[in-house]
């Protein structure tokens, strides 16, 4: 008899769409409201087109990974109403986790749409549909379910944002276009404003973390005989190269900054910072997909799969 394959990888490769769409949104939520706080419409008509344009890439980033994750919140819908033994239609009529699903989804979209045409009341719907979207457990009296999304939001914040101000911020402001004696300055900006936003959310994601993986491996030992436990050491490994990565941006990187010259190096590194946490993201899209070895009646509640 052939053996039943431990996953099937559809499922990992699900999953990491599903993160890919978290990192965009909140990468650009956090973009905006760290990296380019008090800047639009404040900032010397010098600088205001820069922050300007870098806005609305941002949001159109934003846009795509509202996109992606309306897909896949379509997608799960003929699921959830097999789960609840009903209709679709049904579904959406009766029950209230997938209204506020699909709900927040769309105020999230409808809020980067109007962000990307420089509308300014886009970016408060696209921040209340992503960070709602994402903990609406809490509307619904679920704190026990709260852990994965938080994790998975402070993760988006960090790493998501930390991609948008590489590929947008900084880009930008490194360009042809912008005046020689501005780069500097308008990078250290940038990088300055989004560093507390990232060491609050880096704190995050070891706390919510090493929640998760309290509930998951009991017994312990299930962290060196099972699957699960050698992919989350696999993944503790690689987060802790991200980590190290981000506390040499932050101590060597981040005071050179004000000089252009500082500001592309610390390009370059935040870059090796960002293919390290992708590594992470499809090492956790194994992990999820993984069963878990979680005992019945453990800290984590019933049996079933979990995220790390």
């Amino acid at each position: 008899m052939q053996a039943e394959p431990l996953i099937e990888w559809s499922e990992p490769v699900m999953e990491l769409i599903g993160f890919i769409a978290i990192f965009l949104t909140a990468g650009a939520i956090g973009f905006r409201y760290s990296s380019l706080r008090g800047k639009l419409g404040r900032a010397a008509a010098a600088d205001a087109s820069i922050y300007e344009t870098a806005a609305r890439r941002a949001a159109l980033l934003g846009l795509a990974g509202s996109v992606i994750a309306m897909i896949r919140m379509i997608q799960a819908l003929p699921n959830l109403a097999q789960r609840a033994h009903t209709t679709t239609g049904a579904l959406l009529s009766s029950n209230l986790g997938a209204q506020m699903m699909i709900g927040f989804g769309v105020l999230a979209l409808a809020g980067f749409l109007l962000a990307s045409g420089r509308r300014s009341i886009g970016w408060p719907l696209a921040a209340i549909g992503v960070v709602a979207g994402t903990l609406r457990g809490l509307f619904a009296g679920k704190w026990s379910q709260l852990v994965n999304p938080m994790h998975e939001l402070a993760a988006g914040l960090w790493i998501g944002t930390l991609f948008v101000m590489v590929v947008v911020g900084l880009a930008l402001v490194l360009r042809q276009e912008t005046p020689a004696d501005r780069r500097g300055a308008i990078a250290a900006a940038m990088v300055n404003d989004f560093s507390p936003l990232a060491l609050a959310c880096g704190a995050l994601v070891v706390l919510f973390g090493v929640i998760t993986a309290w509930r998951q491996l009991t017994p312990l030992s299930s962290l060196w005989t099972t699957p699960y436990g050698w992919a989350l050491i696999a993944k503790l490994a690689v987060v802790a190269v991200v980590f190290a990565l981000g506390a040499w941006n932050w101590k060597r990187g981040r005071p050179t900054l004000g000089s252009e010259a500082g500001a592309r190096g610390l390009k370059r590194s935040a870059t090796s910072e960002l293919l390290a946490a992708g590594v992470v993201l499809v090492i956790t899209a194994i992990l999820v997909s993984l069963p878990s070895p979680r005992r019945p009646g453990g800290p984590g509640g019933a049996p079933g799969g979990a995220a790390g």
